[in-house]
């Protein structure tokens, strides 16, 4: 794959440190949650990763609403991750929100959200590693 675009950022002191992006764009002071034991007086990787992956599933599904001549562009996607330990270490689930609008019919939606989970690439890389669930509200 040739990539059409390299995001960059640095974060330092891990769970309780800063997050910087390349560009300065993002500058975040990270914490762990206070549900993980944390001050919870930041944001976390958690939070970072379900806005990025909301955003990008959002637009997948605009590509493919494009493409069937469906207009989702008042479509709102929320993405919930949630951390858990798993064996020794700690794993990922998410669960996607997918609010559709009031004139996109149940079925055109339903394909509409699982073509979109096809096309995203926060999909594609998850797709076999962490449980995603689709949810059409």
């Amino acid at each position: 794959m040739d990539a059409l675009y390299t995001a960059v950022a640095t974060a330092t002191h891990g769970r309780e440190g800063r997050a910087v992006s390349s560009d300065g764009r993002i500058d975040l002071a990270l914490a762990l949650p206070a549900e993980m034991g944390g001050t919870g007086q930041g944001s976390n990787p958690e939070q970072l990763f379900a806005a990025g992956y909301a955003a990008c599933f959002g637009s997948a599904l605009g590509v493919v609403g494009r493409q069937a001549k469906v207009d989702v562009s008042d479509a709102a996607v929320t993405a919930e991750v949630g951390i858990g330990k798993q064996g020794e270490g700690f794993a990922l689930k998410v669960t996607l929100r997918v609010e559709l609008p009031d004139t996109v019919d149940a079925e055109t939606g339903r394909k509409l959200v699982e073509q979109a989970h096809q096309v995203c690439p926060y999909s594609n890389a998850t797709r076999g590693n962490v449980p995603v669930e689709l949810v059409i509200e």
